[in-house]
């Protein structure tokens, strides 16, 4: 069987210096899907509803990427100075994927974003700023004080999820990027995973083909087999 098509969702942000919008994606997202065996193909973050009803027959596997906030507006979130790079059209975009991917059984994996939009798209909220609404929270936000590889803490992986078979089980070490996380978790997600100070890292969809959200960025550590195991199972479950 050919390479299944395995659709990324890309970044969108004004550069001021150039007086341009840029679709951006990290080339590192490419290398891991590459690697698993799938065929990349980018989706832009401005696409409308039916440009997406277009591509989306087309896709085998669905991944949902870092990036900017998601809008507070659409979850009813705390607002908060720290939040950044909303884009209205890419929260638009991936809400959409995401609901479709659910309908009809389409393998996907979000991101730190991504896990994000996976909550909220399907009924759950965030914490728009996990340090000052966690008690207790560690420091998620590491870069750029630390390297994309920098493992900022462990996980405690829930024994018995699909998680757990993906990635091993008991504490697994993780790196961080984000400010925002998951709060309230949408009903019919599963929490499959936590950092030390309670945070949820992970979440799973029951039920479907494969859906899952991890807080931390496995593509920024290449060289560790558990973490490159989630993009084998992605495009694993795409092929079939």
């Amino acid at each position: 069987m050919s390479a299944p098509i395995i659709g990324i969702t890309c970044n969108r942000f004004h550069n001021t210096e150039q007086q341009n919008v840029l679709s951006s994606l990290g080339e590192a997202y490419i290398q891991s899907v590459q690697r698993a065996g799938g065929a990349p193909v980018l989706l832009p973050a401005n696409l409308t509803e039916n440009e997406l009803s277009v591509i989306f027959p087309h896709l085998d596997g669905l991944l949902l990427t870092g990036g900017g906030d998601i809008d507070p507006a659409l979850f009813n979130g705390i607002p908060h100075p720290r939040i950044y790079g909303i884009e209205a059209g890419r929260d638009f975009s991936e809400f959409w994927l995401t609901r479709q991917a659910v309908r009809l059984g389409l393998p996907f994996l979000g991101i730190c974003r991504g896990i994000q939009v996976i909550n909220v798209a399907l009924g759950g909220t965030l914490f728009t700023h996990v340090p000052d609404q966690l008690p207790g929270a560690l420091r998620h936000d590491c870069h750029p004080d630390h390297p994309r590889d920098y493992l900022a803490h462990d996980v405690q992986v829930q024994p018995g999820s699909r998680l757990e078979k993906i990635i091993g089980n008991g504490k697994v070490m993780v790196n961080s990027m984000h400010h925002q996380g998951v709060d309230q978790t949408a009903s019919v997600l599963r929490p499959v995973a936590w950092s030390p100070d309670g945070l949820i890292e992970a979440v799973e969809l029951e039920g479907h083909p494969f859906g899952l959200g991890v807080q931390w960025h496995p593509e920024c550590l290449p060289d560790l087999p558990n973490m490159q195991a989630l993009f084998r199972e992605l495009v694993g479950v795409a092929k079939k």
